[in-house]
């Protein structure tokens, strides 16, 4: 013991109460259980300690009042004796918690970690967490230390092995702390490689050294030691596990064999005569890869591209080499190097090679969230028609967690909420083993530690923690995940939303008045007040918050996005430009006229979409790149792109032709094709009740034959969806003429009753058609909408006139070969793209 810390000592046995005595703690060599450190904020050093009185451990504080001390704590410890005592700054950078561990076993301590408030010392250490070994310090991360202190638990398992945990206190919880594991797991890997040698023959050893390494980021290591361990008959702790972990390392070792290099490529559109294709442009707007798919999206961190043709979707390179054929109705983004893909026979999973890793295709399967995927499968014996289970998947593809839940969401934190009966969720972990059961109507995903839970089915929300205790009463009728420390709520009792945010305790951080709420990321909420408080549906005009809940801005947003790098996309009723985190216009960035988004691009290139049309820039507003509003046909003729929006809630984009000989009847066509398209008067400064946009595209042209698809799609605020539309206008550019579907027949043909007659055959004997209404379908009519193509007639019915909603446009392909007999071969309309 130094001479301070006998000081230390002679001044807290100064105020111990009578009989009692200070603790000594063992090691790294006899000392007592008394420190110095500033615990209250004051850059006035405390003294703590630990003394025992009646076999009861006791934690107290002294101040220092101008040179004589007052005790300002007196607390109850646990156990029976002290492994650890010290402060450190666990919470945040500059302010000490004093760190304590009491012994309650030979080999086991609790960990307190006590924070100084106005109501005294708190502790901030979940229950469960206990130690065999400890070390706290501040582990530099890739910036270096950041002046906060990280805990590394050693947990013991079996024989000499532990568990080893690193946690650090962030927004209001202790969290895992991954980014500084290459900095520490060397030491662990230390430890078990010396274990390994002196025990080659204990399984459990290599698990742990393979583990380690992995964290350590030496996976050519770590594959080797997880293969030795899988040599044992039985390896621990279980097979399952182990194979678990290889998957890690071998994605591990792929991302490292593979660069991620920004591949510097963007999608980009152009305007056709067969439909809008699309391409991929570079960084100076140069058309790298020629537009000829029928969607491309954005290049992903592993170099792929979803892209469509043909009604599929595939994937490509750089380098436009498919690396999966356009063969999937659909693939979603790659997620932990895995995406998942749609086919005739259902849902599978694929890796980043195509490979398809699922034994089998399922009714559905998610993205694949910390090594999980949930899929279900249906039960067509359940008694009350098809019933859904659900179970997870591994990154390989099997089903490591069968199907046996009513319900399931994805992992965070390696656990799930699921649901197992009524009025029966459960959390369970990445083997699912259960981890808590919650007898409640509905408990939803984890946030923070905290669950959203109803006791009963029509009852009010609350929140519960990880062990089933209701920590925030039921008193909101809606609510969302804790993130952060904060959660969005809702207290409205009808229609007329009231959301506010409380804290993990409860309390009110922004009260709850407003018609929307975002959590924005980035410590930053966008507070929605009604454009119409009588009809709060129609939407919210926002102002930007801060955590805490102040307000940085007036209500001036009509929309905005997250923030992503400092910097959020905000419209304001004129123009779409970012702002950043003080909630105003971000300076040295451009300004968009029109309503939608922005997106900072690798290497500094801002992409537009605004007013549904997309473009690029850079900082200072100079345009890449824009979809072209000039469709050239043969020579003179060309349509037009003209853009119509009267008020913020109505777009239209319309096409006039250019180039007839005939300038009155491009007149009367241009008029029609206007009127077509809805482009008509509009009150400029009125809220409308709805919205509407259109568009349209050249489908077919050849010869003198141009069709048009018009589209439209009209939403009313609050409705579940909006109605779409497709009206054709089939034009001869050299008579000036539009045609109907009864030109293309002969006269006095019962074109209505043939055409029928094909369309009912074909929605009989055609599997594809399986989703028509029963009874629905009358025949055609003699106006039916319809557009051709070079060998065939395609009739096209509306939504819900003979099929679902989620069915779109039911079209039924007729060839003309099969309709000869009444084809009026020799008329006008035929003759425009047959001459």
């Amino acid at each position: 013991m130094t001479v301070n810390d006998q000081q230390l000592a002679q001044i807290a046995k100064a105020y111990l109460p009578h009989g009692a005595e200070l603790v000594t703690i063992g090691k790294p060599m006899d000392h007592a259980a008394v420190i110095a450190a500033d615990i209250t904020g004051d850059r006035i050093p405390e003294i703590a300690g630990v003394y025992r009185l009646n076999d009861e451990l006791y934690l107290f504080v002294l101040n220092d009042r101008n040179g004589s001390y007052e005790v300002i704590a007196n607390i109850m410890g646990q156990g029976y004796a002290v492994t650890l005592l010290g402060a450190v700054p666990v919470m945040a950078p500059g302010k000490n918690q004093i760190i304590v561990g009491w012994q309650v076993g030979s080999i086991w301590s609790k960990l307190s970690i006590y924070d100084w408030t106005s109501e005294g010392l708190k502790d901030i250490a979940p229950p469960e967490m206990s130690y065999s070994y400890i070390d706290v310090l501040d582990i530099p991360g890739v910036s270096g230390p950041d002046g906060q202190a990280e805990i590394v638990l050693w947990i013991h398992d079996t024989g000499e092995a532990y568990r080893v945990e690193v946690v650090r206190w962030s927004q209001g919880r202790f969290v895992t702390a991954p980014d500084v594991y290459p900095r520490y797991f060397p030491v662990v890997v230390k430890y078990y490689e010396r274990l390994t040698q002196k025990h080659p023959d204990y399984s459990f050893y290599w698990y742990y050294l393979a583990d380690a390494q992995y964290r350590a980021g030496m996976p050519e290591a770590a594959l080797a030691s997880v293969r030795m361990a899988l040599r044992f008959r039985e390896p621990y702790p279980a097979r399952e596990t182990l194979l678990e972990l290889e998957s890690r390392i071998k994605r591990m070792l792929a991302s490292r064999w593979e660069p991620r290099q920004p591949v510097g490529l963007f999608p980009a559109s152009v305007k056709t005569t067969n439909r809008t294709k699309w391409g991929y442009i570079d960084r100076s707007g140069k058309l790298i890869i020629q537009p000829k798919y029928e969607d491309a999206q954005d290049f992903q961190d592993n170099g792929l591209a979803i892209v469509g043709m043909r009604g599929n979707y595939g994937l490509i390179d750089r380098s436009e080499r498919y690396v999966v054929a356009p063969i999937y109705q659909s693939i979603s983004p790659f997620s932990e190097h895995q995406a998942i893909v749609i086919d005739h026979q259902g849902f599978k999973m694929i890796d980043e090679h195509g490979n398809v890793l699922t034994r089998r295709a399922y009714p559905y399967i998610s993205a694949l969230k910390e090594g999980r995927a949930v899929y279900y499968v249906t039960d067509q014996g359940s008694g009350n028609g098809a019933a859904s289970r659900y179970g997870y998947l591994d990154a390989e593809g099997r089903e490591v967690i069968p199907a046996q839940f009513e319900e399931a969401n994805d992992f965070a934190d390696g656990k799930a909420v699921v649901k197992i009966k009524n009025n029966h969720y459960a959390l369970i972990d990445s083997h699912g083993r259960r981890l808590a059961d919650y007898p409640f109507a509905y408990v939803g995903p984890l946030g923070d530690g905290l669950l959203a839970f109803q006791q009963d089915p029509n009852g009010k929300y609350g929140y519960i923690n990880e062990q089933g205790n209701i920590v925030i009463s039921p008193t909101y009728t809606s609510a969302f995940p804790f993130h952060q420390g904060r959660a969005i709520v809702n207290t409205a009792e009808d229609y007329r939303w009231k959301y506010g945010v409380i804290d993990s305790q409860g309390k009110w951080i922004i009260q709850p008045e407003y018609n929307d709420i975002r959590d924005m990321n980035e410590e930053r909420f966008a507070l929605g007040r009604a454009v119409d408080p009588d009809q709060p549906y129609i939407g919210s005009i926002y102002a930007i918050a801060d955590w805490g809940g102040k307000r940085l801005t007036e209500f001036m947003y009509r929309d905005v996005s997250d923030y992503q790098h400092g910097l959020a996309s905000v419209y304001d009723g004129k123009q779409t430009y970012f702002i950043d985190r003080t909630g105003h216009p971000a300076p040295g960035y451009p300004r968009v006229d029109g309503s939608g988004s922005l997106t900072l691009e690798p290497g500094g290139l801002i992409k537009a979409l605004v007013d549904q049309r997309l473009s690029y820039l850079d900082r200072s507003g100079h345009v890449i790149w824009r979809q072209n509003t000039v469709i050239p046909l043969n020579p003179p003729y060309q349509v037009i792109e003209e853009k119509y929006k009267p008020n913020p809630d109505y777009l239209v984009y319309y096409p006039q032709l250019a180039g007839m000989r005939d300038q009155a009847a491009q007149q009367t066509l241009n008029a029609k094709l206007r009127e077509m398209s809805q482009v008509k008067s509009i009150p400029p400064n009125q809220q409308l009740d709805y919205s509407y946009t259109g568009d349209f595209d050249v489908i077919f042209y050849k010869q003198q034959l141009l069709e048009l698809e018009l589209t439209g799609y009209n939403y009313p605020f609050g409705a579940a969806h909006g109605m779409p539309t497709k009206v054709y206008a089939v034009i001869n550019l050299d008579k000036g003429t539009m045609y109907e579907l009864k030109d293309l027949f002969k006269p006095g043909s019962d074109y209505v009753k043939e055409l029928s007659r094909i369309v009912g055959k074909q929605i009989q004997e055609d599997p594809h058609y399986s989703y028509v209404f029963p009874d629905s379908y009358k025949g055609i009519s003699a106006n039916q909408p319809f557009y051709v193509t070079e060998d065939a007639l395609h009739l096209v019915f509306a939504p819900y006139e003979i099929a679902p909603y989620a069915a779109g446009f039911p079209t039924f392909t007729i060839p003309f070969t099969q309709i000869m007999n009444i084809l009026n071969t020799e008329g006008e309309f035929w003759k425009a793209f047959h001459s």
